[in-house]
């Protein structure tokens, strides 16, 4: 455990505890209909994969070691915890290095189990949303292997894909292919497109080594977002255009560094959303419909308090990227072609901007010079 002012950071275990014990039991299932959608999940990931290759024309040679693990609430809580202490761990260090520094004790008196509670609270919130997952940076365990050399695992969370399935009221069988698509279209990213994992990585701890660490400057920008939150911005501030608390509390190289992080996921979603449709009509007959009620349903989100945990957390912003992103791939495809479009996994510099994402024909005007 990494420790500030003596007490833990972050109390893992604990964590995994809250959210098992707080997040909502899933749907009604016999055992017998458990093992047989379990059994389907399997196959539809096996079979999407094929589907997935010839469409992107991604990946086609060889195979990857990547495991597809079909799991229930709490095993999506515990596999995420996991990827939390890893990807985390480099700013855990870096807090532990301030330990002694100025204010040290005042977050130390929080305490690492706090810190799990309110982890753990979080994750039982998510942990009844996410149909799939595919986890980019996962250790592996005894109960959730892992690819070798990093290769990640895709998770498969069955009693959310049950319940959505019959909230929609689809066809089951094919909305489990249907997501299966969207999930491996993601594995065939990572598995055919080797630096991308890296880069990933690479934007994600400069974001983390950007975060403050000095105690009561994290209590200041916190006061600072509270008062923004509550309308109460200082005169002459302007407004912050209904930021997520998350967006609140960044520094400005932070903000740089996430405007290509929101690029890159916009990318990565969205493909996902365009191989999902454009596969489907082949193979999943009633794709159509699934689509139709989807996307009403993640427009229309549930009740009151989850639109405001969605939009405090930025999960709104997540729903962008979904519909930014399918823009995106889809418009560049229409006008290059997938082998055009397949140009933007060729390094760091061919990725999309955050500003290309809204306007694909600048990156295609960047990507496919006029002189060609």
């Amino acid at each position: 455990m990494t420790s500030i002012g003596g007490a833990e950071m972050v109390d893992w275990n604990l964590a995994v505890a809250t959210a098992t014990r707080l997040v909502r039991p899933g749907p009604e299932v016999s055992r017998d209909e458990a093992r047989a959608i379990v059994a389907e999940l399997r196959k539809h990931a096996k079979s999407s994969e094929e589907h997935v290759r010839s469409f992107t024309r991604m990946g086609t040679e060889g195979t990857h070691d990547t495991p597809v693990l079909v799991v229930d609430r709490a095993g999506w809580v515990r596999a995420n915890v996991a990827g939390f202490r890893e990807i985390l761990k480099p700013l855990l260090d870096k807090m532990q290095d301030r330990r002694s520094g100025p204010g040290g004790a005042v977050l130390g008196a929080v305490g690492g189990k706090v810190t799990g509670v309110e982890l753990g609270m979080l994750l039982s919130f998510l942990a009844s949303r996410v149909l799939g997952q595919y986890e980019t940076f996962a250790p592996a365990a005894r109960d959730l292997p892992a690819g070798q050399s990093g290769s990640g695992r895709l998770l498969l969370v069955a009693p959310n894909i049950v319940h959505v399935e019959r909230e929609l009221d689809v066809d089951p069988h094919d909305f489990r292919l249907w997501v299966c698509l969207h999930e491996e279209t993601h594995r065939t990213q990572f598995s055919a497109v080797p630096w991308l994992r890296d880069h990933l990585e690479g934007e994600i701890q400069s974001f983390l080594s950007e975060t403050e660490v000095d105690p009561m400057t994290v209590i200041e920008r916190i006061r600072e977002t509270a008062q923004s939150l509550a309308g109460g911005r200082p005169e002459g501030e302007e407004d912050d255009g209904g930021r997520s608390f998350v967006e609140l509390v960044q520094t400005p190289a932070q903000r740089e560094i996430l405007a290509r992080l929101t690029a890159v996921m916009s990318l990565l979603e969205g493909h996902a959303d365009f191989v999902m449709d454009g596969v489907g009509p082949d193979v999943v007959p009633s794709v159509g419909e699934i689509r139709e009620k989807f996307k009403e349903r993640r427009a229309r989100g549930a009740s009151r308090l989850d639109q405001a945990l969605r939009k405090l957390l930025g999960l709104d912003a997540k729903l962008r990227q979904y519909r930014d992103g399918e823009r995106f791939v889809r418009a560049v495809v229409g006008e290059v072609g997938m082998d055009g479009f397949n140009r933007v996994w060729t390094s760091p510099n061919t990725l999309p901007t955050k500003s290309e994402i809204a306007k694909p024909a600048d990156w295609v005007a960047r990507v496919h010079r006029k002189g060609e």
